[in-house]
């Protein structure tokens, strides 16, 4: 019996493989007529349509429809790279990686899309870029109205159902729903920049970003503004931009319930919360919260100030510090407090100052119950839990944990009354002598 079954299982996949000349498909699907040259293809198809994942991993909760499927997801748990380039010596999991990456090697890109002139290594990218012509969207979430050109847009986007994230970065404690994200975090870390300029000697840490540069140099502004006429380099520049017009703030702190109209500024904003600093010094140990601040920082060590006041002599790391400057000049004071007359010439001033009409104390102590209206106010007061005291008298080995605390303890090594030349050794001594005079 052993022979006969050897014998029809060879008759079998003979069948099976005449239908790849023939391109017959006799199996179909009975719930949306797509068909097929083999059963089995069949059978795994009918999953997508019961949602069956019989292929269980051992190591975490996935399934998968496909035992094949199972066997790849195994090795982002193993790290096994079975199939080795030989031009190279890169390794890939996947077998479809490999032959991809040879591409790269033979530069060959024989797959041609026939409504425009664009060439693609492999057939399955020319299919993905085939439907930026029909707008195919074949990829359908079951929890919401989106869809996707692929599927593992698809993959990513079903994170944000789940919470999902399963790529975690190695040298901090940040995860990211997709690699791609991931990668590029990592060069927050490194400091890498692979993406090079041929115009300039700018290089980037992310594609876009160069891409976005590269309207810098040839000043092209496709996206406008249907409101104003105002024309942006990025499509992402125009819908922040539109935010203006419509009042549209639409991203959320979860933590205080403050609005946003742009991504970036509720990132930036979350820092407050969390404390991350993710922008290091490479000079010092300083580090922020946010690129600008760690620019600026970098010109203190530097002793760069551009911006040069044209009444003075005074110069800045940069343009805002200027045009707050200039108003010592003028007496400029355009932020005005509706509860009263005070005005100032920095909103940030209005801002504090506004503090003393609601009491509003937002930047609170993770170590007790205070509250500050200023980041400066807790920054000394978290020096009450620390016991840090930055202050250090030059005289003496004495330290302060607040400036004015040194200065006048200064005052007990000097003796100066700063009135006249009369010398007194102590401070309490000095505050009587002034109180005599």
């Amino acid at each position: 019996m052993r022979p006969m079954r050897q014998g029809v299982s060879k008759q079998t996949s003979l069948t099976d493989h005449l239908r790849t000349h023939t391109g017959e498909k006799p199996h179909k699907c009975n719930q949306c007529d797509k068909e097929f040259s083999r059963r089995n293809c069949l059978t795994d198809h009918l999953r997508i349509h019961t949602e069956e994942k019989p292929h269980k991993c051992n190591q975490c909760n996935k399934a998968f429809l496909r035992n094949t499927h199972l066997i790849w997801h195994l090795r982002t748990h193993t790290g096994e790279k079975p199939y080795t380039c030989k031009l190279c010596n890169k390794s890939f999991p996947y077998i479809a990686s490999l032959k991809s990456h040879m591409l790269i090697h033979t530069g060959e890109k024989t797959h041609q899309c026939n409504q425009c002139n664009k060439a693609f290594s492999c057939k399955g990218s020319l299919l993905r870029h085939r439907r930026t012509h029909t707008g195919e969207k074949p990829y359908q979430c079951n929890r919401c109205d989106k869809a996707f050109t692929e599927s593992n847009g698809l993959t990513y986007h079903m994170r944000t159902h789940t919470g999902e994230k399963p790529h975690q970065c190695d040298q901090c404690d940040k995860a990211f729903s997709s690699k791609g994200h991931l990668i590029m975090h990592l060069r927050t870390h490194t400091g890498e920049k692979p993406y090079q300029c041929k115009l300039c000697d700018k290089s980037f840490s992310h594609k876009n970003s160069l891409k976005s540069h590269m309207l810098i140099h040839t000043g092209e502004k496709p996206h406008q503004c249907t409101q104003c006429g105002n024309s942006f380099s990025r499509n992402n520049d125009l819908m922040k931009h539109l935010r203006i017009h419509t009042g549209e703030k639409p991203f959320q702190c979860n933590q205080c319930g403050k609005v946003f109209s742009d991504t970036s500024h509720l990132i930036q904003h979350m820092r407050i919360h969390t404390g991350e600093k993710t922008f290091h010094c490479n000079q010092c140990d300083k580090a922020f919260s946010h690129k600008p601040g760690l620019t600026m920082h970098i010109m203190t060590h530097n002793g760069e100030k551009p911006y040069q006041c044209n009444l003075c002599d005074n110069a800045f790391l940069h343009t805002t510090g200027l045009k707050i400057h200039m108003r010592t000049h003028t007496g400029e004071k355009p932020y005005q407090c509706n509860l009263c007359e005070r005005a100032f010439s920095v909103n940030s001033h209005l801002k504090m100052h506004l503090m003393t009409h609601t009491g509003e104390k937002p930047i609170q102590c993770n170590h007790c119950d205070k509250a500050f209206a200023r980041r400066s106010y807790l920054t000394n007061h978290l020096r009450i839990h620390t016991g840090e005291k930055p202050y250090q008298c030059r005289h003496c080995d004495k330290a302060f944990s607040l400036k004015p605390n040194l200065t006048n303890h200064l005052k007990t090594h000097t003796g100066k009354t700063q009135i006249c030349a009369t010398n007194v050794t102590r401070l309490a001594c000095i505050n009587t002598f002034l109180q005599t005079i």
